[in-house]
């Protein structure tokens, strides 16, 4: 099985891309991990909802043109479906089993993602109704995914 992350931003601290690394690392027993950076439009102080709606979008199509046709889409989007860890392991192992080798999981900036973005997804994922800086979503969904394949092989993980 092939996973893609496409994200919006490069990450900056160290510690969040040691954590990256890590995760990528665990997962190469499971499956292929491929992480596509999108760039970030940068935010002025107090813009408006129309200036932030047009942000949105330009990062939005740079996500589009990063996700490939035959990927499995797996929008993270506060409004989306909340699964545990369990969840998540099932579904992704019936994903699998129902021919979907490539799950690409897209992760927005700090304004969240398009409307475009969350229509072209398969589906919508939250972690929590909580919002995230998203570099630190990228260490939670990849430990996730690893957890998932530890669960689906039925290996011991922490709970």
């Amino acid at each position: 099985m092939k996973i893609s992350l496409v994200v919006v931003g490069k990450i900056k601290e160290k510690f969040y891309r040691d954590a990256v690394e890590e995760y990528r690392k665990r997962l190469g027993r499971y499956c292929t991990v491929e992480i596509v950076e999108v760039a970030d439009e940068k935010t002025p102080d107090g813009a408006g909802a129309a200036l932030e709606a047009q942000i949105k979008e330009r990062e939005g199509q740079r996500i589009l043109q990063a996700i490939r046709e035959d990927a499995y889409v797996i929008a993270l989007a506060i409004q989306g479906r909340q699964r545990s860890s369990e969840q998540l392991a099932a579904h992704l192992d019936e994903l699998a089993i129902r021919g979907k080798s490539h799950l690409c999981f897209v992760i927005g900036g700090s304004l969240g993602l398009s409307d475009s973005v969350l229509v072209r997804a398969d589906e919508h994922l939250s972690f929590s109704p909580m919002t995230f800086p998203h570099q630190l979503m990228r260490v939670i969904l990849l430990e996730q995914i690893y957890r998932s394949f530890r669960i689906i092989r039925g290996e011991p993980y922490h709970k």
